[in-house]
């Protein structure tokens, strides 16, 4: 693990820590006191830093955000990991080779002829991404402190390509993650199809809490039918609304950061609270 910088963010004690692990960027940050949870967060550019977010200055305000809802409930705040994707000007699919839940589309579900993203399905990097985090980047920052990921209190979060991620790290590694906070799931890239493959493979209910929501503006305005769907799906499967399960619709916000950053609280008050 190289350490690359440490920086402050307003409104947050300590540091930021930046480092390179196996050619991955990583920020993290950490409370001063032990604490017994933890955040891995996608799109690690996004989440303290307005100088490496995709809109300068607007960022999820995680750690703000998870100081303050850990106040209200009385526990010391996670520890927050956020992993940066590999896109870059030579690799600008990166993001989606990394956040595609790989076994999904190559197992046949096509990419809608619509989309943006352009994604070569032999390239596809998601499994690889998502070991990465949990064998080696969890287990690094964590030597860091001292800490022991304790999966009842680890969760995941993402939006949009990190939101598919995000579900898919759950389906995945139910060992690890008890928790997934996914942000307006960019369902459109892969359609019905593609919801029934990652809804379905989630675990069963029991263990585990799931976060979905969307917004009703911009991009946010093609995934109602198939969020609808992501709904059916989770209540036939057996999650229960409002005890291991969330779906929000939040009218007049759309496809962003600063949307995002709005409703983060609540969907940390599922995951923190008993």
């Amino acid at each position: 693990m190289e350490r690359i910088k440490r920086f402050q963010i307003r409104g947050v004690p300590g540091w930021v820590t930046r480092v390179i692990i196996e050619d991955r960027t990583v920020d993290y940050w950490a409370p001063e006191k032990a604490t017994n949870y933890l955040l891995v967060a996608h799109d690690g550019h996004n989440v303290f830093d307005g100088h490496t977010s995709t809109h300068k200055n607007k960022t999820w305000e995680m750690a703000q955000s998870a100081i303050r809802v850990s106040e209200d409930l009385g526990i010391t705040p996670p520890l927050i990991i956020a992993v940066f994707h590999s896109g870059t000007k030579k690799e600008p699919w990166g993001r989606a080779l990394d956040l595609s839940p790989q076994d999904i589309f190559q197992s046949g579900i096509e990419v809608t002829p619509s989309t943006k993203v352009k994604i070569p399905l032999e390239k596809l990097n998601g499994n690889a991404y998502l070991d990465l985090i949990a064998d080696q980047i969890i287990p690094a920052i964590s030597a860091e402190f001292n800490f022991q990921a304790n999966p009842v209190n680890t969760a995941m979060i993402g939006s949009s390509m990190g939101g598919l991620a995000t579900l898919n790290g759950v389906a995945r590694r139910p060992d690890l993650y008890r928790t997934a906070l996914a942000f307006s799931p960019h369902w459109s890239i892969g359609g019905k199809p593609l919801v029934e493959s990652l809804i379905n493979a989630l675990p069963k209910p029991g263990n585990h809490k799931i976060w979905m929501s969307r917004g009703t503006k911009g991009l946010d305005r093609e995934y109602k039918p198939f969020q609808d769907l992501a709904d059916e799906l989770m209540l036939k499967n057996g999650y229960h609304l409002h005890r291991d399960f969330e779906s929000k619709v939040y009218e007049r916000t759309g496809h962003n950061e600063k949307a995002w950053a709005k409703y983060l609280p609540t969907a940390l008050k599922l995951w923190l609270s008993k």
